[in-house]
């Protein structure tokens, strides 16, 4: 190798060997941390650690979380009438907020003490879940009646994604922006620079969602085929009249006055044709059940719905005699004459 190659390699490796002052590795290192936890999450655990230091600061106990102080967390909010089932959530938040303090928060999470106190307080004040009703295809068929010829540009965004949430089964939080400010950030936006459409589908990308462990996004895929026509014609509709109205906006899903529809905004239409026992989570929870009558395999539901574990078969809202029965009728309706 010549001399002046040499020279141009050694200029090269000094120059990205030039060390990064501390203080902005520093800080570097602040904000990777911040973002490791979703804004939701974190905004949940914050929660949960300040009602553990009210805890202790009330009832005079140290702050260092041991097994014994724990578990009389646990009691102490259960006898507020509080879900054993939260409090357990709230261990989880409790130790991602203290484990920079007390770094052996997690190993006392896991003691014995506070597992069968947990467990105790399950058996004991643990009440039966009020799971708010699964949307049906009669429902959808409800809001397609009244919404499917409308000309204003707002029932065309909700009813696309109405269907879109049903038949994907998508989270509520994926379609829409949080109705608090702070927990608001572009990169869970949809952008309809990511849509693709076909005759029979449409597909478009999720930036980020709380299941997406390597943060590449997923691609939600409607196909007629197994959805039926509804949804594809609601989303192209909209799609027209969002590319008529904002050519030049990045974003998806956008309202006629230029802005992202948020969790409000959607619930108060959702109100608007249902009573309280339907909620956003009623499009996931009908979609997996729609998908589970139909005969849909397990598999094939847990991968559509992007769960990362057995988790999905909460959504089911039928007993699993009714989707078996349901299944049958379902085949027996369509078996070819004998």
């Amino acid at each position: 190798m010549t001399p002046s190659r040499l020279a141009v390699r050694s200029s090269y490796r000094t120059k990205q060997l030039v060390p990064v002052p501390l203080d902005k590795l520093l800080h570097e290192r602040d904000i990777a941390l911040d973002a490791a936890i979703d804004l939701n999450t974190s905004s949940s655990y914050s929660s949960a650690r300040n009602m553990y230091l009210s805890f202790c600061q009330r009832q005079k106990l140290p702050f260092d979380p041991t097994p014994d102080t724990l578990s009389l967390f646990i009691v102490h909010e259960v006898l507020r009438n509080l879900e054993p089932r939260s409090v357990d959530s709230y261990l989880s938040g409790i130790c991602n907020e203290l484990e920079p303090f007390y770094p052996r928060v997690r190993i006392a999470r896991r003691s014995p003490l506070v597992r069968r106190t947990l467990k105790g307080a399950m058996r004991l004040y643990s009440k039966p879940s009020k799971r708010k009703r699964a949307l049906a295809s009669d429902d959808l068929q409800l809001v397609i009646n009244a919404l499917g010829a409308s000309a204003d540009h707002d029932d065309k965004l909700f009813l696309a994604q109405l269907l879109s949430g049903f038949h994907a089964l998508l989270r509520l939080g994926e379609l829409v922006w949080p109705d608090s400010v702070k927990l608001r950030t572009s990169r869970k936006l949809s952008l309809r620079i990511t849509v693709q459409t076909t005759s029979s589908t449409f597909s478009f990308l999720l930036h980020s969602h709380k299941s997406d462990k390597f943060f590449d996004g997923d691609r939600v895929l409607v196909d007629q085929q197994l959805s039926g026509a509804a949804p594809l014609d609601a989303f192209t509709t909209y799609l027209t009249s969002r590319d008529a109205k904002f050519p030049f906006h990045p974003q998806l899903w956008l309202r006629a006055n230029g802005t992202s529809p948020t969790r409000r905004w959607f619930i108060t239409r959702l109100k608007s044709f249902f009573p309280n026992d339907v909620s956003g989570h009623s499009m996931r929870s009908g979609g997996a059940t729609a998908l589970a009558v139909t005969g849909v395999p397990p598999s094939s539901i847990q991968a559509i719905g992007r769960w990362s574990s057995d988790a999905w078969q909460l959504y089911i809202r039928k007993h699993p005699v009714l989707v078996h029965a349901t299944m049958l009728a379902e085949q027996l309706t369509h078996a070819p004459p004998s």
